[in-house]
């Protein structure tokens, strides 16, 4: 088969790979992007399934993108095997259509999949898959390092509950898993499966020059700091690079991104409609048809630039690529690098560009590009056993399978859980066997990837019927689909008319304006509990658990090209509310008062002191940028807008107005820096204890901005320049950090 696809020797950690599995050891490959590590798991996985005939393997994938891009690769190699015809594989997640599971279950001995699809579409329904199960042999969990914070603690839990259906059916399957390069490999495979893992690091494979530039937008307000937007940036390098004939991908940070920059070089490169699409955008929400059509084209070369998200980030073949353009730091070295593999692909030189933000990480990169060529890899992290998560898959397990005595699910004995199942009375306990009884199926119930479950519907009528043309997750929701929002697909802008909240569905109408919508949300924090408290400099920093209250009353329009505020609209949807856990720290009023002449001072300093905590603190814990988020409290339960129609934090009153500061009230300034998910993730307490390295570099990153007063690298926009050195935003959040520090 290799021969036939003119592959004649193996790169050295593919021939270790199939050793090691022929060995019985449950392996983790990380090497570089296109170092060929598909072929370290679908080598050992067709030997086997060739030389025994009942044999089953299930493959697992992030994306629904990278499963279909897997299975056309797995089909020509079954093709070149050449066999009976017995050797089958079949893709099966929410996209497969109905009347095809059927065959996919019954035929098919390799399938591929999604740990959604596994949790809430296969496991719970183990029965019809019971000839799979009993021959299962191989689990291939490809890129691993996807699998942290919010998502990588839920996949940790659906790993254990198929391992449980397998020990019912008499198997334990081998699991090869694969990454892009972090810092910890084996220990995030350990903890990913619960199982000793072997690691192969070390890269067999040639690789063509790369070539990285780093490019910060030059400065139009000196005072300010304020630099060209990174988007028009992004948009003068990615048309330079395709009308010089580079085949051309741009990352965008988010989906409104990617429209904007789509719409940008279609107006270059598309306008005219006789000719075929030279742009294309590639993006989730998208529905299957149009993704397909999209992953199709883009393996046949026929589109010059691509413009997406993260869902490119992954393995996906999209053919040969000679440049890739970052439209802001995604958040993490071993990302960055991850998606610069992306082009280079056919052993050719290849370019990466980084367009810096007015992010303070991004800013802190490019002044230091040292640091990220020499900065290690980071460690992804998991926390399977937070309370929440693992009461949410002890209830799908027991739905799946009865549990018996003090039977053990990850780390401990599942009894104190099942007590709690039982009092909610969806278990009933028969002697030492506990056993499902609700009608409820509580898979459905579960969302691996957002706080909340419920994905929108978006719903067409411009010609008066309703055509479903796009999907929009629950958290994503009240700040893209809001009535009155442009929600753009392929650059193409659509108004919402209406939002059925109840109901999940969005109604739009096709549009022309020359604006996009951003929203703008408010947020509220109430302390339920203390759990510690230590001292923080002239202060205190504390850890426990907090409400929140999310509000989105509005958004801004935006007009293209000038990215000018050319107004905004009222938004009214239901609060989102969240019990969760958190890190605070506070100064007392005498403090506060001896060292700042006015109360706005002071709250300015916490403002900007926050937005710099904020980033040095996801940083520290490698953070999903979902999954930690801050607001600041003035004591008086004031609202703190994150971004207000100037762009700007700050605190306002219930009425939507500024807040008042008044002489006589009470006044305690509270940086928070909260876990975004209900119950917490784990990620607040280490960084209660790492607050007073926190505070250090939070000063350190301020101090080493060159701006003069403050700016968004530093301590968050900036709408005037103070002629008193002594009171900019940059002098007052040092001074705020400085008396937070360690005496």
């Amino acid at each position: 088969m290799l021969q036939a696809m003119g592959i004649t020797s193996l790169y050295s950690h593919q021939q270790l790979s199939l050793e090691m599995t022929r060995q019985g050891k449950n392996i983790v490959v990380v090497t570089g992007t296109a170092s060929g590590k598909t072929l370290c798991y679908n080598l050992p996985v067709l030997r086997e399934l060739n030389a025994y005939s009942k044999s089953r393997a299930l493959y697992l994938f992030p994306t629904k993108a990278l499963a279909q891009d897997q299975y056309q690769n797995l089909v020509d190699w079954i093709k070149e095997l050449e066999g009976d015809g017995s050797l089958t594989a079949g893709v099966y997640d929410g996209d497969t259509p109905t009347n095809a599971r059927q065959a996919v279950r019954s035929k098919a001995r390799i399938v591929l999949s999604n740990p959604d699809m596994l949790h809430n579409g296969i496991l719970p329904h183990h029965t019809i898959w019971a000839e799979f199960f009993r021959n299962l042999r191989f689990v291939v969990i490809d890129e691993m390092h996807t699998y942290r914070g919010v998502f990588g603690s839920h996949v940790a839990n659906v790993i254990r509950r198929l391992k449980r259906v397998c020990a019912f059916y008499g198997v334990t399957p081998q699991f090869i898993l694969c990454s892009a390069t972090i810092g910890n490999p084996k220990e995030h495979a350990e903890a990913l499966i619960e199982d000793t893992v072997t690691a192969i690091t070390e890269s067999g494979a040639p690789t063509g020059d790369k070539h990285v530039l780093l490019w910060n937008p030059p400065v139009v307000n000196p005072d300010l700091g304020l630099r060209a937007s990174a988007r028009s940036q992004t948009n003068r390098i990615a048309r330079l690079a395709i009308k010089s004939g580079l085949k051309t991908l741009v990352f965008a940070q988010s989906r409104t991104m990617v429209e904007v920059l789509t719409k940008y070089l279609k107006d270059v490169f598309d306008h005219d409609p006789r000719k075929p699409a030279r742009i294309r955008a590639y993006r989730g929400g998208y529905l299957p048809k149009e993704r397909r059509a999209a992953e199709r084209e883009m393996r046949a070369g026929s589109v010059d630039g691509i413009v997406s998200t993260s869902a490119l980030e992954l393995g996906v073949d999209i053919g040969s690529l000679d440049t890739v353009v970052l439209n802001g730091y995604p958040g993490s070295v071993a990302a960055t690098w991850q998606r610069f593999g992306r082009a280079g692909r056919r052993r050719q030189s290849a370019l990466g560009v980084l367009v810096a933000s007015s992010d303070p990480l991004d800013q802190y990169l490019v002044r230091h590009p040292e640091f990220f060529q020499g900065a290690p890899p980071e460690h992804a992290r998991i926390q399977p056993d937070q309370p929440l998560i693992l009461l949410d898959h002890i209830r799908c397990a027991a739905f799946e399978l009865p549990f018996l005595g003090d039977e053990m699910f990850g780390n401990g004995t599942a009894t104190p859980w099942l007590e709690v199942l039982g009092e909610e009375g969806v278990l009933h306990r028969e002697g030492d066997r506990w056993e499902w009884i609700a009608d409820s199926y509580p898979a459905i119930a579960v969302s691996l990837r957002s706080v909340a479950d419920g994905n929108f519907v978006v719903a067409d009528r411009t010609d008066g019927r309703q055509t479903i043309i796009a999907e929009v997750d629950y958290t994503a929701a009240a700040m893209t689909l809001y009535e009155g929002a442009i929600h753009m697909i392929q650059s193409v802008p659509y108004q919402v008319e209406r939002l059925d909240w109840e109901g999940r569905k969005a109604y739009v109408t096709r549009t022309h304006v020359d604006y996009y919508t951003d929203a703008i949300d408010y947020t509220k924090l109430k302390v339920l509990d203390c759990f510690d408290s230590a001292g923080a400099g002239r202060g205190q920093a504390h850890h426990g658990e907090v409400h929140v209250v999310r509000r989105v009353p509005g958004y801004k329009k935006i007009r293209f090209y000038s990215h000018e505020n050319i107004g905004y609209g009222p938004v009214n949807l239901p609060d989102q509310e969240l019990h969760t856990t958190a890190v605070w720290w506070q100064l007392p009023q005498a403090v506060l008062e001896a060292a700042f002449d006015q109360r706005q001072q002071a709250l300015d300093g916490f403002l900007g002191a926050a937005y710099a905590l904020h980033v040095v603190a996801t940083v520290a814990v490698m953070a999903e940028a979902r999954d930690l988020q801050k607001s600041v409290g003035s004591g008086d339960g004031a609202w703190f807008v994150s971004a207000d129609v100037n762009g700007r934090g700050q605190l306002r009153g219930s009425d939507g107005q500024p807040a008042m500061l008044a002489p006589d009230a009470p006044f305690t300034p509270t940086v928070y820096l909260y876990d975004a998910f209900p119950g917490g993730i784990g990620q607040s307490e280490p960084l209660f204890r790492r607050r007073e390295d926190l505070v250090a570099q939070s000063m350190t990153l301020i101090e080493r901005c060159d701006c003069r007063g403050g700016c968004p690298g530093c301590v968050g926009p900036v709408l005037a320049a103070d002629e008193d050195a002594a009171t900019t935003p940059k002098a007052l959040a040092l001074r705020v950090l400085a008396l937070l520090a360690a005496l």
